[in-house]
């Protein structure tokens, strides 16, 4: 959506999750969460780790090269994190895995495939947004720049 600014956190991860070129982060079968190879999400999207070239052209898409970090920030943003199992199990959006590294599973109520517009509602969790969000009021985002549009 066009008010969402396209450098905060959750229009980071949209663009990633559907974009063909990377392949260490996909919808769940459902479209209701989100999978992540940590091996291959180093490696392609933070580019650490072996090979970690960021050949996705994703590489330095987040201010932080450490998988740890990246979980904060799901966290800061009211992701809930469903659990994590090896590749062994599953995994991917055909459900296939095939990939070594543990997979990460990730849920938002506002994050859905096939939902963009819902992006708005994924917030920061701040204290004030957190007393906000209880009070039952709004919790604005800040708008994209002109040369962010």
């Amino acid at each position: 959506p066009a008010d969402i600014n396209p450098n905060n956190f959750p229009a980071k991860l949209w663009r990633l999750v559907n974009s063909p070129r990377v392949q260490s982060i996909c919808w769940d079968a459902r479209g209701e969460g989100l999978i992540i190879d940590q091996q291959l999400f180093e490696r392609e999207v933070l580019g650490t780790g072996p090979g970690g070239d960021g050949a996705s052209g994703a590489a330095g898409l987040f201010k932080t090269k450490s998988f740890a970090s990246l979980t904060r920030q799901f966290n800061l943003y009211g992701f809930r994190k469903l659990g994590e199992t090896s590749s062994a199990a599953g995994g991917g959006s055909d459900g296939g895995g095939g990939c070594p590294g543990p997979l990460h599973r990730f849920y938002s109520p506002h994050f859905l495939r096939d939902h963009p517009d819902l992006l708005v509602r994924v917030k920061r969790l701040t204290k004030a947004n957190k007393a906000k969000l209880a009070a039952g009021l709004e919790v604005k985002s800040r708008p994209p720049t002109a040369s962010q549009r």
